[in-house]
């Protein structure tokens, strides 16, 4: 996931969920890994990651609902070995031979163009069409999405590549390695587990070929000196201090093309050789955006503010993609954050171990917005996290349909019984607007620093006080007596304002609930475009003439 700092903080602005309110930024936001409904990699699985995609857009909501100008993006890379061998072993999926230059460039070419459509491309339409639909299940949403066979990924790969080759950072020699397929990457053998790939577990490919390498080793020195004089570059702290000891370990330079791969972008000074996958993939967080265009979205969207990551690819985002920006002389994203891994019952998820949680199963039974709140709160980003059945549940129970769900569900009704849907113009009771007002400010400060799980209990603080104020405020003993209908109205108020800002305070994390409690509360504008009010301020009263929705269970009780 990436964001930009556009030119409008000149202007002094600082982008934040900070107390002083709401600024206006520009913001660009991508993600790389998540499970099987990668954003990166269509038709991958890999299983233990936890998902970077959904918190992405989800980051990027509070932003929009600040009035931040924020866009969001997801990439397809195309120039995979696992995909290509598929595609290969596919009879209408052949590759032609590749004899000469014109026949290079032109094969590429008309794959790009799909005119007609080119081999293999049925199987990476298919691939790359199968997990949109699963996304719009998850309510996953992006503003663009770029496949890196798209001829503005290729302008913008080998403009890039050019550039590195201008500073001399690029040079012909022969690699000799083990090549794991499913990682796309090749291992020392001291990485090696009894001679196997440590995540796949099979036996890689030995490969040697004569290709093109990127002078990784003498941006070394730049790295260690960014990170130092910026910590905030690379977090949480682990994963800094992992990258710190990597660089200082030693680089080595890089192969960062193929000889062996037909299915890629042909180099800009050797079309015989194709870019390597995970040189072509990074690219596309600065082509995703415009780039090498001078001007429009990439002049305004980049450098990125964020990067949301696995942490299994934390080298190759916060070692090899800053030295090749360094190289082209293009800022480097703001930040990168290093997620952990979602295990089963403390155990990785694998299709061996038959632990694999299908996370469509719980969206189609359950809600989208359950997982996505669970994932959240329950597994913060800098650590590894567990999902267990028993753990869902008893936190779906406590906290959505006990805490939030109750509340909505008995405030709603409570205005429909006794003031006939509708809300009256009350104050709210002493006290509570201080309970909101803080729990702003504890958001505020935790989703500025990506710590989403504290972000949701500062909201969690406002639904427990709501929930004691209707049982030591007894409305159904207020409604009985006319002189206290004002103490009524105040309560009814109150429970309606406390529902209004944690409908936009959870929108982020769980934006198909959040936007049904604001439209049946009939507030405006769109819960999309409303913005979190300024510090020490409540968003304005939801009182109206006219009737709200009726409420209906928000989270239905899971029984055991």
């Amino acid at each position: 996931m990436s964001t930009r700092n556009p030119r409008a903080s000149s202007r002094g602005s600082e982008a934040s969920w900070c107390s002083r309110g709401w600024s206006r930024r520009s913001r660009t936001w991508t993600s790389s890994g998540a499970r099987s409904c990668s954003p990166t990699s269509p038709g991958t699985r890999r299983r233990s990651r936890s998902p970077s995609f959904p918190p992405a857009p989800r980051w990027s909501a509070p932003h929009g609902t600040g009035g931040v100008d924020a866009t969001r993006r997801a990439a397809a890379p195309e120039g995979r070995s696992p995909a290509t061998a598929r595609a290969s072993r596919d009879r209408s999926c052949s590759f032609p031979s590749r004899k000469t230059d014109g026949e290079v460039l032109h094969h590429h070419r008309d794959r790009l163009r799909q005119q007609p459509s080119p081999p293999g491309h049925r199987l990476r339409e298919n691939r790359g069409g199968h997990h949109r639909p699963v996304w719009k299940r998850l309510d996953i949403s992006y503003d663009d999405f770029i496949r890196t066979t798209e001829p503005r990924h290729v302008r913008g790969v080998q403009a890039l590549f050019r550039a590195i080759v201008d500073a001399g950072d690029v040079y012909k020699g022969r690699y000799e390695g083990h090549y794991c397929v499913g990682c796309e990457r090749f291992y020392p053998e001291k990485d090696l587990v009894d001679g196997k790939c440590p995540v796949h577990e099979t036996v890689p490919q030995w490969v040697s070929e004569e290709n093109y390498f990127f002078r990784l080793s003498a941006y070394g020195p730049r790295l260690l000196e960014h990170i130092r004089k910026d910590p905030g570059f690379i977090i949480p702290e682990t994963r800094r201090n992992e990258i710190v000891n990597v660089i200082e370990s030693g680089l080595e330079d890089i192969s960062v093309s193929r000889s062996s791969i037909s299915w890629g972008i042909p180099l800009p000074n050797d079309p015989k050789q194709t870019v390597y996958v995970w040189f072509d993939a990074l690219i596309n967080y600065i082509t995703g955006v415009g780039y090498p265009e001078p001007n429009g979205d990439y002049k305004k969207y980049w450098p990125a503010d964020l990067h949301v990551i696995g942490k299994d690819i934390t080298r190759f985002h916060c070692v090899i993609w800053p030295a090749m920006l360094m190289s082209a002389k293009l800022p480097l994203p703001r930040k990168i954050l290093g997620h952990g891994w979602v295990q089963f019952e403390g155990q990785k998820l694998s299709k061996s171990l038959g632990n694999i949680v299908n996370p469509l199963e719980i969206a189609d039974r359950w809600g989208a917005d359950a997982i996505r709140f669970f994932l959240l709160r329950e597994v913060p980003l800098s650590r590894d996290g567990d999902f267990t059945w028993e753990l869902f549940i008893d936190r779906y129970n406590a906290d959505l349909a006990n805490d939030w769900g109750n509340l909505f569900t008995r405030t709603v009704s409570m205005i429909h019984r006794y003031r006939e849907g509708r809300v009256a113009k009350a104050a709210p009771i002493a006290g509570m607007d201080g309970v909101i007002q803080g729990a702003l400010r504890d958001y505020a400060a935790a989703m500025e620093s990506y710590e989403i799980d504290k972000g949701i209990e500062a909201a969690w603080t406002i639904v427990r006080r709501a929930n004691r104020l209707v049982e030591e405020k007894a409305p159904w003993n207020l409604a009985k007596d006319p002189a206290r209908a004002g103490e009524l109205d105040a309560l009814l108020a109150t429970l309606a304002v406390a529902l209004q800002h944690l409908a936009l305070l959870l929108y982020p994390v769980m934006p198909m609930k959040a936007r049904e409690v604001w439209e049946t509360l009939r507030l405006t504008p769109a819960i999309e475009k409303a913005r979190l009010p300024a510090a020490g301020a409540l968003l304005p009263s939801p009182a109206s003439p006219e009737p709200i929705g009726q409420s209906k269970p928000l989270f239905p009780r899971i029984e055991r």
